[in-house]
């Protein structure tokens, strides 16, 4: 079983950026396709960004596709959030997610089977 820790959230003005970890125990990632969810207050559950095993294929939401990049070391069982030229709607708690082997619908949350416990992003005006 793997265990996913988010980090790097916090306090951040508009317009600036943040990037965010998550590091996986227990197993190789590496097999794992991985993806952010963010969900703010009073919302549900949204995607931000998928990225496959291998690295090579990335899937974004429309809200924040050209402003973040996802990336993955496996070496280190890390994936990354960069996130730039941040809003105030971007406010909410992301959480990293992993399921072994490929996903036919990264945006779906339902498919994967390990979750971090979140790490808060405020974007102030």
């Amino acid at each position: 079983q793997v265990q996913l820790v988010e980090s790097g959230g916090g306090l951040v003005q508009a317009g600036g950026s943040l990037t965010l970890a998550c590091v996986a125990s227990g197993r190789t990632i590496i097999d794992y396709a991985m993806g952010w969810f963010r969900q703010a207050p009073g919302k549900g559950r949204e995607f931000v960004a998928s990225i496959s095993w291998t690295g090579h294929s990335t899937f974004y939401g429309d809200s924040v596709k050209g402003r973040f990049t996802t990336s993955r070391d496996n070496a280190k069982s890390t994936v990354y959030l960069q996130m730039n030229s941040l809003k105030p709607e971007d406010t909410a708690v992301y959480y990293c997610a992993g399921k072994a082997g490929g996903l036919a619908n990264p945006d779906d949350p339902k498919p994967y089977d390990a979750w971090g416990q979140g790490t808060q992003v405020t974007v102030s005006s």
